[in-house]
């Protein structure tokens, strides 16, 4: 899988969503607007509806529920991750990351606009709080 970065500040939904699903950011962006889905959408990155209706576009399968990150590898094939979880004024908010395994390597896509490598594999600066497990499209 190859990463895409977010060309919107609060974009990392969008751009997570896009690497799994293989298109630009654009496309994922295009796709998002036509759901009514947009990055400046504070329910975006502090739930999960949004980033599942869009996962659904793409005929990304998801677990129904978050599940709660034990290990690195405990983890599933394919999966998003909430990182840098935190409450602002009792809500939560997180960035959102893309989890990967494949050919016996493991990774994360990070979107963020501003890492100079968005292949990641410092996994313990990371600190994720929980993960939707994905399913590829067939």
């Amino acid at each position: 899988m190859k990463p895409v970065v977010q060309e919107e500040m609060t974009g990392c939904a969008i751009a997570a969503v896009a690497a799994a699903a293989g298109v630009t950011y654009r496309q994922g962006q295009r796709a998002a607007h036509s759901l009514g889905i947009f990055a400046q959408d504070k329910a975006l990155w502090s739930q999960t509806y949004h980033v599942r209706k869009l996962l659904k576009y793409f005929a990304i399968g998801a677990s129904p529920k978050q599940m709660p990150f034990r290990s690195w590898t405990s983890l599933p094939g394919l999966a998003l991750l909430s990182v840098k979880w935190h409450l602002e004024g009792g809500k939560p908010f997180w960035h959102w990351v893309l989890f990967v395994r494949e050919n016996d390597k493991s990774y994360v896509l990070d979107s963020k606009k501003a890492l100079r490598h968005h292949t990641r594999t410092d996994f313990g600066r990371l600190h994720p709080k929980w993960y939707i497990a994905l399913r590829q499209p067939l």
